[in-house]
Parts: C-alpha cells; structure tokens; sequence
C-alpha cells in the first residue's frame, strides 16, 4: 500500500500517461500570469481520450489529488497554475478536429485544437470560426471555453461561449455528461453548457466541444483614425456605438502603447497622438460602412483618417494591434489587468488609469476592445523589486476598484483564475456568491478540481 496519494492514484499508470519528471513539471507550474499564486506540481497527466481523462478523475477523486486541466497555458488569470500537491492534467493529445458540417454549419473538436487551426480549417470550406483571442496562434479550444475568452471581434460576434452548442465533460468523479445539442434550437431543461463554460476547470474537465460556425463574411475593411485627445475618441467610441453601423472590430490604443509598439515596429506614430481607433467592417456593404466611420471620427476629432481595402495593408495595421502587449512587455516586468466598463465610460477609465500611474510613478499601457469597452491597462514594474510588486499590485487593485465603479466588471475575458478570487466578492452579492458556491459543491463535493481558481479553496470568497 502506498502512503502517497499521488502514488496511490496514478503510480500504476505508464510512462506515457502520468509521469513525476521535474524538467516537464517545472514548465507546467503555471500561466503567463503575474502576482499569482502557484507551486510545482506534484505529476502530469497526459490522457489520449475520454476514458483516460474518466479514469483519471475517478483516481483523483479516490485518491483526494487535485486536479488541474490546463491547455496551452497562455492564460492570464492564473487559473491554470499548480497549488501545491496537484496533479496537471494536459489536453495536448486530445487535439483532433472531429467534424465539420458544412449543411449544420458547426464544428465537433477535442479541447487541445489550436483555435487558429480550427479557424483555418472552417475557411477552407467557406465557413467562420470568429473567436480569436490575442494568442489565437497558440491557445486552445478549450481553454478557450474553459474561461470564455473573446477577442477583437467581439464587439459583432461575441464571445466564445455564444459559439458553444455542446460539451461532454468529465465531472469530478469520472463521470461523464453530455450538454447541450446539435440542433439550431434546443430548450430542453437547464442550460448546463453555459453553466461550464467559463468555469475555468472548476466543475469539470472538457473533453469535446460542439461549436456553432457562420458562413465566411464579406473581405473585411479597415480604417484607423488618430486623436489628439482621449475625450475625442471616447466620443468617437460613444457615436460609432450609437449608429448602428456593424462594426466587426473596433480597437482602442492609448498614447503608451502606441509608443511601445512605434518602438518595437518602427511604424511611425505621431508622437503626440493621445489615442488610436483601428476599425473593421465585413458586411456586404463594408466599404460603405468604412466610409460612415471615417466621417464620423472626423467629425468628433480624430486628426488623421486613413482607410484601407488592400488585405496586407490591413493586416498590417491589425499586426500593430497585436502588438500592444508584447511592445509592453519590453519595458520591463508586466501585470495585465482584463476589465469591461459600459463604452460611454471608456474615456472615464482611460483617464482614471493615466491619474493612478502618476500617483504611483509607473508606466500603464491601455489597450483593448472599445466596441464592448473590454480593456486592458498594463502595469510595467520591476519583479525583482518587492516595493516595485507592492506598487504593482496598488495600482493593478485600483483600476479594478475603477471599473467596478464605473459600473464594469473585474474580467471581460480572460477570467477570475487566481488573480481576481478577492475581487469577485467585491462585483458580486452574498446571495449571488453563496449561490457559486452551492454550485461548486455539487458538481465537486470533495473540491478537487482546479482548487483556489475562481472561488477561494477556503472561504469560498
């Protein structure tokens, strides 16, 4: 008999599908996440199907081993990173686009597809995947759904989840369910594909997803318009929202990162722009849905309208999006917050992060998605520094603090993970917390899976 839990529940299994290896742990501990709790895991489990991934859950949960799922590990909430004693699940194997069908017009897909592979896949046969996280080269499926993870198009497409028509997951004790449908509509009883979507692996591991496709739209049109001030491209913002006119993509880049990215890219930016809108249209009518856009930023202040038919221009200008984070990132260590505040309080957030970098004597980078008001200030600091983490952490508590009272929320996209445990209590009731709780206890009453993630493993807070 063996005294280890992690021993006990898995030493059986080969090489191929559990393994202590120290060099494969260390580069499984955790997200790409800042400030967030994690510890080396005690083991990897590599499953190759459902069965394993049942077979699996069972052990653990005889065993009482937590259990992390983890995709590609490009999260930025820390909901993928190891506590102490568990064990990480990866669903690198489980990667196979199963089914496309071209007359439903869905997607049947393991949860370790790359979501650009799928994308690429439902264009080769005239269909659309529209989710595209900001690593959409590198994340996952599942990850995807695991914490329902958006992207520049979701100020028309939505998010991941209203993609999703159907899970089989793996509860806690290896039982495995099937949600949701095939069909264009479906009522039948409680919307428990919802419910694990964006659960970040609290309730159960995913292990095949049914994903609703569109037909592939019109070529895109893009345009970008330039600001002297913030105030005029929050009015930019606010017209653009209130005309109706169907925006694909509508990005917003403050005045720190366009000159992160200006240094990183060499694309010329005016030095004294406040702002940049980088805009999209697919519609059938998109070059005149271009045009309305221009004229509408030129006529709330934008400095400068430029707008583009040709496809590598485009992606040019969406390239300088693209890399708002990584010109961030290299001026020094980088705290990501992901907040969403209505699009009449963007210009109000913007202003509010410049006030709270000045009082904290750091550089803030804003990006992000003003089609939803979706963004995302980026605190540079110094990781070697404990009084540099403690101003990070100061200002990265009151942007949040912002949104809030803003009428937002603490996450758009990326999820509460381990990050945002503490401020969860802070957006939602007693009533509405308890009630998370409840649910997390019924679907996994011995709290095993992904514990500390989203709800604190202690209080529930």
């Amino acid at each position: 008999m063996h005294d280890d839990p992690i021993t006990s529940a898995f030493g059986d299994l080969d090489a191929g599908l559990f393994t202590t290896d120290p060099d494969l742990l260390a580069g499984l501990a955790h997200d790409e996440s800042r400030l967030t709790d994690r510890a080396l895991p005690a083991g990897v489990l590599s499953p190759r199907s459902t069965r394993d991934v049942a077979d699996m859950a069972r052990r653990a949960h005889a065993h009482g081993v937590p259990l992390v799922a983890r995709g590609a590990g490009s999260g930025l909430s820390g909901a993928a990173n190891a506590p102490a004693g568990s064990v990480v699940l990866r669903t690198h194997r489980l990667a196979s686009i199963l089914e496309i069908d071209t007359v439903e017009r869905l997607a049947v897909v393991q949860p370790g597809v790359i979501t650009a592979d799928l994308r690429a896949a439902a264009r080769e046969v005239g269909l659309f995947y529209p989710p595209d996280p900001g690593s959409v080269a590198s994340c996952t499926v599942g990850g995807n759904v695991a914490t329902d993870a958006g992207g520049m198009c979701c100020v028309k497409y939505g998010v991941t989840g209203d993609f999703v028509l159907g899970l089989e997951v793996v509860l806690a004790d290896g039982t495995v369910v099937r949600t949701g449908r095939r069909t264009a509509k479906g009522v039948a009883g409680y919307d428990l594909t919802s419910l694990f979507v964006g659960s970040e692996g609290t309730l159960g591991i995913i292990t095949e997803i049914t994903l609703r496709l569109l037909p592939a739209p019109a070529a895109a049109q893009t345009l970008v318009a330039t600001f002297d001030r913030l105030t005029d491209a929050g009015r930019a913002v606010a017209a653009i929202a209130t005309s109706g006119l169907p925006v694909s993509m509508l990005e917003i880049m403050d005045r720190t990162t366009l000159r992160a990215v200006d240094r990183r890219t060499g694309m010329g930016f005016d030095a004294g722009v406040a702002a940049m809108l980088l805009a999209q249209a697919d519609d059938p009518a998109a070059a005149a849905t271009v045009t309305a856009l221009g004229e509408l930023c030129a006529s709330h202040g934008a400095g400068d309208v430029a707008t583009s038919t040709d496809p590598e221009e485009a992606e040019l200008l969406l390239e300088a999006r693209r890399q708002a984070l990584p010109a961030l990132e290299a001026l020094g260590d980088w705290l990501l917050d992901d907040v969403c505040v209505p699009r009449s309080r963007i210009v109000s957030l913007l202003e509010g992060v410049e006030t709270i970098a000045a009082a904290e004597s750091l550089t803030i980078g804003v990006f992000g998605h003003a089609g939803d008001g979706n963004m995302h200030p980026t605190v540079i600091y110094d990781q070697s520094d404990p009084a540099g983490r403690a101003c990070a952490q100061r200002a990265f508590d009151a942007i949040t603090r912002l949104a809030l009272d803003l009428g937002g929320t603490i996450t758009g996209e990326h999820g509460v993970g381990r990050l945002k445990t503490g401020w969860l209590a802070q957006e939602l009731d007693p009533a509405t917390l308890a009630l998370h709780r409840s649910v997390k206890d019924a679907l996994d009453p011995s709290g095993i899976l992904n514990p500390g993630a989203v709800l604190d493993a202690q209080t529930g807070r």
